[in-house]
């Protein structure tokens, strides 16, 4: 079975609909799918529910869908630093689930091992728990929260070979690597994509069982959300 596509637009265009649920991954900017967000773009689906944990910023990553007004629903944790989002969403055009930061990470980890629900105390007496079930357990109130899964999974790689075996490098193991495995199709973009067997199994993030598509990137200039400098020291 052949998983390498020749670029992003062509490893999507036979699976992505009108009206699917995405994960896409990435913290911030850092590990973000970006070559497979623009395909998205280009191919124009639309009606799409998009898991992550945050939307991007103006004009990069998911922002650039927002743009687009191709996504209808987030479900994420952090959205602070996009103007956009927060525009479409006090204006109604976009419908918005909140989760704290773990429950999310936990809700896409429980899809993705085949877990309906799990418990939390993350939320409870708040509005993170209204309408949901509650119960007690050792003396403690707990939320159930459901598990996550996708119709498309995209997620950013350091490295994979052509098995679709992934290595992450830092900040982009937070989504990246949950994300992988809760895709009914998962499309991993990697930066270096190495011949089968060239990585040490000890070294494997995802291993390659999850992964059905995967697309070198190509060459860019990793985006920064925030830039923050100060003066060098004297020599």
């Amino acid at each position: 079975m052949n998983k390498v596509y020749p670029d992003a637009r062509e490893a999507l265009a036979d699976i992505l609909r009108d009206g699917q649920t995405l994960m896409a991954g990435g913290f911030g900017l850092c590990g973000v799918p970006q070559s497979l967000i623009e395909a998205i773009r280009e191919l124009g689906a639309k009606d799409l529910t998009v898991v992550s944990n945050n939307a991007g910023v103006d004009g990069d990553g998911l922002g650039i869908l927002l743009a687009t007004k191709q996504i209808k629903k987030m479900i994420s944790s952090y959205v602070g630093e996009n103007k956009l989002f927060e525009t479409q969403y006090l204006s109604g055009e976009l419908e918005l689930e909140f989760n704290p930061q773990g429950t999310l990470a936990e809700r896409i980890r429980a899809g993705g091992a085949g877990i309906p629900a799990f418990f939390t105390r993350t939320g409870v007496g708040t509005v993170i728990a209204e309408g949901k079930e509650t119960h007690e357990f050792d003396g403690a109130t707990y939320v159930m929260e459901r598990g996550l899964t996708s119709d498309i999974s995209i997620v950013h790689a350091f490295k994979g070979d052509t098995e679709g075996n992934l290595v992450y490098r830092k900040t982009a193991r937070n989504f990246n690597p949950m994300m992988a495995t809760a895709g009914r199709i998962t499309v991993a973009e990697v930066e270096h994509l190495v011949p089968a067997g060239e990585i040490d199994p000890d070294h494997i993030h995802t291993p390659g069982i999850y992964v059905h598509r995967i697309i070198t990137r190509p060459p860019y200039v990793k985006p920064i959300e925030k830039r923050t400098t100060r003066p060098r020291a004297a020599a």
